[in-house]
């Protein structure tokens, strides 16, 4: 286990949203799942209760902890994209999975967590400054998925 870890909080299913995670982005996978030693509040002997994964390469525990937490977007994935073709696809994958549109790039996953699907020319675009950030900033306030031809465009002017 990574020295540092991102534990995340899941109802019933960390199995499940790790094992979609690791298919659906590079540097990714499931690396071990440990049942429960005996019953407890949540669950009972056997039950998955923990689950060390990575996205992106980044190190992550999933907890099965039962009801009482909800998941929020004061914490959330971010996932840089090169292109338009990847922002469609893992938006797409994470979208199209029984999870919900939001905006400026956001969306989350049925399991009820937070991802910015942020292509490249995003963000420099917007580490640019200057009036062309600004007009950046205006059309990516009016997006749900970020369209980079959009950007791009307004970019420029």
């Amino acid at each position: 286990m990574a020295r540092n870890t991102i534990c995340i909080w899941y109802d019933k299913d960390a199995e499940a949203a790790a094992r979609f995670y690791a298919a659906t982005f590079p540097d990714s996978a499931v690396t071990a799942v440990h049942r429960a030693p005996l019953d407890y509040p949540s669950g009972k002997a056997g039950d998955v209760l923990t689950v060390e994964f990575t996205v992106a390469g980044v190190a992550c525990l999933g907890l099965n902890g039962g009801p009482a937490f909800r998941h929020s977007e004061a914490f959330s994935f971010q996932i840089a994209t090169e292109d338009q073709a990847e922002t469609d696809r893992y938006w797409n994958a994470i979208v199209g999975n029984g999870g919900q549109e939001s905006a400026c790039g956001w969306c989350k996953d049925k399991w009820g967590v937070s991802w910015q699907i942020t292509p490249r020319a995003l963000t420099e675009a917007m580490a640019a400054g200057g009036d062309a950030a600004k007009r950046v900033f205006a059309a990516m306030m009016e997006m749900r998925k970020i369209d980079v031809a959009t950007i791009e465009a307004v970019r420029r002017g």
